[in-house]
């Protein structure tokens, strides 16, 4: 069993990772995404750099985790948290979050058709239920060709945050300098969509006090406290252990949603959520039973 520490760990980062989206709603209905985001990256960046030198680490990577570096930092920002931005302009922030909280399903499948790990009855349960709730919720929110392009966006985000994820583990067992790690990677996230943003952007941005209060939690909470908590959650308790959180992401999501966006809620909305959460804890349970077998 994992000791209270971990699981406050845990439940924190699913909340902070949760209300991202809502914050992330705020700013690009006032702002052009793709320069917000850059903007954001640029400064969680140069405070996590800031933050680690001051704590007396090092960039100390050899070649390979160089790469394994600049893999997370396209594949998580550049490309998960671009496409969701622009994404959450067409739709709402608890759909967003609904779609990505199926990360561990996705990371589930790939191991599982490509990696070679096994999966139990549970585990394929889990992945039906996970994937089944999704389908009940977008029946009742697509519509029109702005949705589907949003869903369409988040999806394409999730499958690099899905490549990005499975590389984690390996950056965690190999170097101690995480808040390092977390600095260089909204770097990288910086520069990929930074030159995005000033050919296919105007620069437009509309000021107000929940603005600048949504860009100031973005970039210190979710963008830096947040991928910090998850980097030492993993390297404490495991990948596997650590992704079980993620079934809370649905229930949290939702919830912040409602209730600072006021976003509409159905009954619809509820049973998907429950199946999803569900879903994502059976996947999890079944991965945490075959890990412990081995």
């Amino acid at each position: 069993m994992m000791d209270l520490r971990s699981i406050m760990m845990g439940v924190s980062f699913s909340i902070i990772w949760s209300s991202a989206f809502t914050s992330a709603r705020i700013l690009v209905t006032a702002a052009s995404p793709l320069m917000v985001l850059s903007l954001r990256f640029l400064i969680s960046g140069l405070l996590g750099i800031a933050l680690a030198y001051m704590l007396g680490q090092k960039i100390q990577l050899n070649k390979g985790e160089w790469s394994v570096v600049v893999i997370i930092g396209i594949g998580q920002n550049a490309l998960y948290l671009a496409f969701n931005f622009i994404a959450m302009q067409w739709i709402e922030a608890s759909f967003a979050v609904i779609i990505a909280s199926l990360l561990p399903l996705i990371v589930a499948v790939v191991c599982w058709l490509f990696l070679g790990e096994k999966t139990g009855f549970t585990g394929i349960l889990g992945l039906v239920a996970g994937f089944g709730g999704v389908l009940v919720i977008m029946l009742d929110k697509l519509s029109g060709s702005s949705a589907s392009l949003g869903m369409a966006l988040c999806l394409i985000g999730l499958a690099g945050l899905a490549a990005a994820t499975l590389y984690v583990g390996r950056m965690m067992s190999r170097n101690k300098n995480v808040l390092m790690i977390v600095g260089l990677q909204m770097i990288v996230g910086c520069i990929i969509l930074f030159p995005f943003s000033l050919i296919f952007e105007n620069w437009n941005i509309e000021w107000s006090t929940s603005f600048i209060l949504a860009f100031l939690y973005t970039t210190l909470v979710p963008g830096l406290l947040g991928t910090l908590i998850w980097f030492y959650l993993v390297r404490r308790v495991g990948p596997v252990r650590a992704a079980t959180f993620h079934f809370l992401n649905p229930f949290f999501g939702v919830l912040v949603a409602a209730l600072i966006l006021s976003e509409p809620l159905s009954v619809r909305d509820g049973i998907g959520v429950t199946i999803i959460m569900a879903g994502i804890l059976l996947v999890q349970m079944s991965r945490r039973q075959i890990a412990n077998s081995d």
